[in-house]
């Protein structure tokens, strides 16, 4: 699956998500974009989901219009080791990820 790694999350996260082609929003250059540009890009580059802590975005877009799927990361900070004992929970909803879907993973 090829996964956006959102600004708002480690960079590092992305070693903790074996199997997936995971790429950052600040090596493609997209840093400071708003959330609409930043889903739609997402989509025009096809990558399969977004991963954010960003909770405006349900407040922001319908999920039914969503251009891609979107995996918010309900977490106490967006530090590594606040994110670290969600990864299994993130696999898992990534397993069943539907597209252009929103899935909150967290407490």
């Amino acid at each position: 699956m090829k996964l956006l790694l959102d600004e708002n999350l480690p960079h590092d996260l992305r070693h903790f998500l074996p199997g997936h082609e995971v790429v950052t929003v600040a090596y493609l250059g997209w840093k400071g974009i708003e959330n609409g540009e930043l889903l739609a890009r997402a989509a025009d580059e096809r990558f399969d989901a977004v991963l954010t802590q960003d909770s405006g975005i349900p407040h922001e877009h319908r999920p039914d219009t969503l251009p891609v799927a979107v995996l918010l990361i309900v977490a106490k900070s967006n530090k590594l080791e606040a994110l670290r004992p969600l990864v299994p929970a993130i696999l898992l909803a990534l397993d069943g990820l539907m597209p252009r879907t929103l899935i909150r993973v967290g407490p």
